[in-house]
């Protein structure tokens, strides 16, 4: 099971790579908005924010940078989720079934054990000490899964090799959870997926982690368009695959662990996303990227919003409503494939 090869920039595949870019935009100016008013006050406190203060700080200290960590968290999902897709020429690829997500869960559970520290702590070294420790784990279980699979040759094999990983590495996560009880708490919400805790420390960090992955996966993004035309071919390109493998190793892990340091595990959107770009437009990986990271931005803020808005004034943990959204678009696409007679 390989990649289908992206089809050559055209006229019409650009202009219409650069109108999904602007809805998706578009979309996010809108949800932001909803976003800001979707809680138990609802949009009163968005009119009344100029001369209340108690309604600013609902308002600008709590649902504006949750709404924004969203966007943020599900842009670094949608961004590995491409890499990963496009590195490995697995449309099955991600975060996930790699098992990075849970090598990023397990390192900020040995963060929380080891230094005290909490997912929900405002403290900037609390918040860079989690995110180091995820990306570490993220990038351990990437390079684990990869020595298990002997290489990215044989689709079968990497997902196996990245479900023992993700298994492996989520008993060693209970495990240092029941060494340390009183992390118990915390890793609960951690592991459920959630945004509520995400503040503007949390939003500023995973900024700069988008930025920074973004440029590197872009500068790196002719490999990834070589090596859908096979190894052999990208080689006598004269591309550096090995380097540039390793970059781009290295943003999928950085944005993976920044995203699940901050808001937990959340399933399917690095998944998704790259998916629902392809059925709108097929362009090179430079943009494939870009668009998919603003697809994941778009999904995972409405499923912050439904899981807040479903059962208010409870909410729901919004890792969960992507995993049974997800769940179902992933089964859905497997019929439809699987009725056309062909393969993901």
């Amino acid at each position: 099971m390989t990649h289908v090869p992206m089809d050559l920039p055209t006229g019409s595949a650009s202009r219409r790579a650069v109108w999904c870019a602007a809805w998706l935009l578009l979309a996010s100016a809108v949800l932001t908005l909803c976003g800001a008013s979707v809680g138990s006050t609802g949009f009163d406190s968005v009119l009344r924010m100029q001369g209340d203060p108690v309604a600013w700080q609902i308002v600008w200290d709590i649902r504006l940078p949750r709404t924004l960590g969203a966007w943020l968290a599900g842009a670094l999902l949608g961004l590995s989720g491409a890499v990963a897709q496009g590195l490995f020429r697995n449309p099955l690829a991600d975060p996930y079934l790699l098992g990075s997500a849970s090598g990023a869960a397990l390192g900020g559970a040995v963060a929380m054990a080891l230094f005290g520290v909490s997912p929900v702590a405002a403290q900037w070294m609390a918040r860079i000490g989690i995110t180091g420790m995820a990306f570490l784990g993220a990038a351990g279980a990437v390079v684990l899964t990869l020595l298990l699979a002997r290489g990215v040759q044989h689709t079968l094999r990497l997902l196996l090799a990245g479900v023992i990983v993700g298994v492996v590495l989520g008993a060693l996560r209970d495990l240092v959870e029941l060494a340390s009880p009183d992390i118990l708490q915390a890793m609960q919400a951690f592991t459920l997926g959630s945004t509520a805790f995400v503040g503007w420390a949390a939003c500023l960090l995973m900024a700069v982690a988008w930025a920074l992955c973004s440029v590197v996966a872009w500068m790196l993004a002719r490999a990834l368009d070589g090596l859908t035309l096979g190894e052999a071919t990208a080689a006598s390109l004269g591309l550096p695959l090995m380097p540039m493998r390793v970059g781009l190793v290295a943003a999928m892990a950085l944005a993976t662990g920044t995203a699940v340091a901050q808001t937990g595990l959340i399933a399917f959107v690095g998944l998704a996303a790259p998916h629902l770009v392809r059925s709108i437009v097929r362009v090179t990986h430079e943009r494939h990227i870009v668009l998919s990271s603003l697809m994941g931005a778009v999904l995972l803020m409405a499923a912050d919003i439904l899981a807040r808005w479903l059962l208010a004034p409870q909410e729901l943990p919004v890792g969960v409503l992507t995993a049974a959204l997800g769940g179902t678009y992933l089964l859905w696409l497997m019929h439809r494939r699987t009725v056309q007679g062909g393969a993901l």
